[in-house]
């Protein structure tokens, strides 16, 4: 089998959530590749030259190299990785995350050529993201999907007599974690009977902003900080509507595993949402930073039953595609 350098964000031993570098790393692995990875390293400078270490260390015994792609800070780590491997001769393979990655091909054009241009491939989590970068002349680009274990799902039906609401995510502006705040609010005042659970670690200092934000309207909201998928899932059991407020979006994962789980969905309908989410099918799509959309549509589930029902089965349907099951033929043909 093919050895491979696994560039991206290690930290989940940090109290930060598991990136791909670690969930598509170990099942790389657990199919024969033999699979470096780097880096775990907390801080940000001691990171990258750990990064460009590894790819150099590597030069003459890896047949690709992965890098995790982001849009943000993380997009110069995938440059200068990028540009060590041309150098060096090496193949390497962006995986393009984040819904505002597009963005960056045109606010920084030229790096986005050397890195993007240069690439074996470019793997998109999703069609949005494939079809952006074709727009903008990008024909190395191919869909590899997110992938769960969905043996590790169990489905469940659930009856929406009180409104209990989960959002699982990073907490991180582009986010918007105060919406789901918001909707809880405006619920409570219409005399509705509900509660909502907030599951991840913080990002970019939003988890304080947000708890402080739940204790000034007199909120009772649950934070659980970041758990692990076991433990997320079991919580789960105990919700029945799952809501994606952010403003920037790809195909989360967490998206795909509330689908997997029996939650019925009502997200933003942002960047990737649409390929994921039909609307009105295996979920609900709303206008983003809008809270009276949001309580119109989870209203919505309470009224008819069989909707909810209906959702949730036809989106476990769907998600049986992002099994690992189905998606691992892809990287095995990519990387083989």
């Amino acid at each position: 089998m093919k050895n491979l350098l696994y560039i991206g964000n290690n930290l989940s031993a940090d109290n930060k959530t598991p990136t791909t570098v670690e969930t598509l790393g170990r099942l790389l692995t657990l199919e024969g590749f033999q699979v470096k990875m780097a880096s775990s390293k907390p801080n940000k400078l001691s990171r990258l030259a750990d990064m460009l270490l590894s790819v150099y260390r590597s030069k003459n015994n890896v047949d690709f190299v992965l890098i995790d792609t982001y849009s943000t800070v993380n997009f110069y780590y995938a440059l200068l990785v990028s540009q060590l491997c041309r150098i060096l001769g090496l193949r390497y393979i962006p995986i393009l995350h984040g819904g505002n990655l597009p963005e960056r091909l045109k606010s920084s054009e030229k790096l986005s050529k050397l890195v993007f241009k240069n690439a074996y491939r470019n793997v998109a989590p999703s069609l949005f993201t494939k079809s952006r970068f074709e727009i903008e002349g990008y024909t190395n680009v191919i869909c590899i999907p997110n992938s769960i274990e969905l043996e590790n799902y169990t489905f469940y039906e659930r009856p929406i007599d009180s409104i209990n609401l989960l959002w699982v995510r990073s907490f991180s502006k582009i986010y918007n974690p105060k919406l789901a705040i918001d909707v809880l609010k405006t619920l409570k005042d219409e005399g509705f009977s509900s509660k909502l659970c907030m599951i991840g670690p913080d990002n970019d200092g939003s988890l304080e902003e947000t708890k402080n934000y739940a204790e000034k309207l007199n909120l009772n909201v649950e934070f659980t900080g970041r758990l692990t998928k076991k433990a997320w899932h079991d919580k789960a059991k105990d919700y029945n509507v799952f809501i994606n407020t952010t403003n920037i979006d790809n195909t989360p994962v967490s998206v795909i595993e509330a689908m997997a789980l029996g939650l019925p969905v009502v997200s933003t309908n942002v960047g990737g949402m649409p390929f994921l989410i039909e609307d009105g099918v295996d979920g609900i799509l709303v206008k983003p930073n809008n809270v009276n959309v949001f309580k119109e549509s989870i209203l919505r589930l309470t009224k008819n039953s069989e909707d909810p029902k209906r959702m949730a089965e036809n989106a476990r349907k769907k998600v049986e595609q992002f099994d690992w099951d189905m998606v691992k033929e892809k990287w095995i043909s990519l990387l083989s």
